[in-house]
């Protein structure tokens, strides 16, 4: 039942737990409008469909007070210079923080608020992230040939704002600059105004 104790075991190859209620593939058609080089974008998708990230998820109730987790993996490569990333997200309630925890890889998490700020660390084998309230997030793998695996806690009240982060973009993007990551501008960047909350997609 979902409203008892819960225990899992991420110890297992590639990171996945051995148990999970929901697992969420994320390929390169899904991320159309995401990175910056289109041409390198479409020359890939014509090729492959590929898995860019999969996300594992153990549901619990959505209610104030509750926890959801799970664990994320973010696959190697690039488009074009800038590495593979999540879609990123701010929380539909914007006052609400996220906990990462990384198991496997080397990444960074790109940040930004609504009202400006930018902020991007490191993710590497236990290290811990807390990604305050207000602040939207987004996994980048800056490793080539190894996944990125971060185990997340949020509440479960908080929700996904997508939809933000897919018009507006963020600020910062990650690219491979003579074989090492570098944070940039993102020329593609808008500004849309702060999120207004509401489903993601």
């Amino acid at each position: 039942m979902r409203n008892r104790p819960l225990e899992f075991d991420v110890s297992l190859p590639g990171g996945i737990p051995d148990r999970y209620d929901q697992h969420t593939v994320r390929r390169l058609s899904s991320m159309r409008g995401y990175f910056a080089d289109t041409d390198s974008f479409s020359s890939m998708l014509a090729a492959e469909d590929m898995v860019l990230y999969e996300v594992y998820e153990l549901v619990r109730a959505s209610a104030p007070g509750e926890l959801l987790h799970g664990l994320s993996v973010v696959h190697p490569g690039k488009v074009g210079a800038e590495y593979f990333m999540t879609k990123g997200h701010f929380h539909s309630v914007l006052e609400t923080a996220e906990v990462y925890y990384c198991l496997q890889g080397r990444g960074m998490m790109v940040m930004e608020t609504p009202e400006g700020d930018w902020s991007v660390a490191e993710l590497r084998p236990g290290r811990v992230l807390h990604v305050p309230p207000r602040w939207a997030h987004r996994s980048v793998n800056v490793e080539s040939g190894q996944d990125l695996v971060t185990f997340f806690v949020y509440p479960a009240h908080a929700g996904h704002d997508y939809a933000t982060i897919q018009v507006a973009g963020l600020r910062k993007l990650v690219i491979e600059r003579d074989g090492r990551p570098l944070v940039v501008d993102n020329p593609r960047w808008c500004s849309s105004g702060p999120p207004q909350g509401g489903d993601g997609i």
